[in-house]
């Protein structure tokens, strides 16, 4: 019987392997930054800020969307954005405790030095 590789990772793994993926792209930090920066729902065009098409920033915004980093909700025309500040915080601890525990073994030094 077959089964997804992922199948046997915790699901926080899975969460923070779909977060860093998401973030993995410049242009979607660069999103979330500008909804940070902005303290409020974006309604104007983003794309205005950003050194990309409109297609381009539809397309890392779905990707955001899909993954709840980030909400949309329609008004008239346009589509509000903002940040899921709820979900995003919970990510910071996860990432938190994961480069905790990652730093917190002796770090290995130049190759003469590595016991490994």
């Amino acid at each position: 019987m077959t089964y997804a590789k992922t199948a046997a990772f915790t699901e926080e793994q899975q969460q923070l392997a779909r977060v860093a993926k998401a973030l993995a792209h410049p242009a979607r930090v660069a999103i979330i930054q500008l909804l940070a920066s902005q303290h409020t729902c974006i309604s104007g065009d983003i794309a205005a800020e950003l050194p990309l098409s409109r297609t381009t920033v539809s397309q890392h915004l779905q990707e955001l969307k899909a993954l709840d980093l980030i909400r949309g909700e329609i008004e008239g025309l346009t589509v509000c954005y903002c940040l899921n500040t709820e979900l995003l915080q919970r990510v910071q601890a996860q990432f938190a405790a994961f480069f905790a525990l990652a730093t917190t073994s002796p770090a290995c030094g130049p190759a003469d030095a590595c016991a490994c």
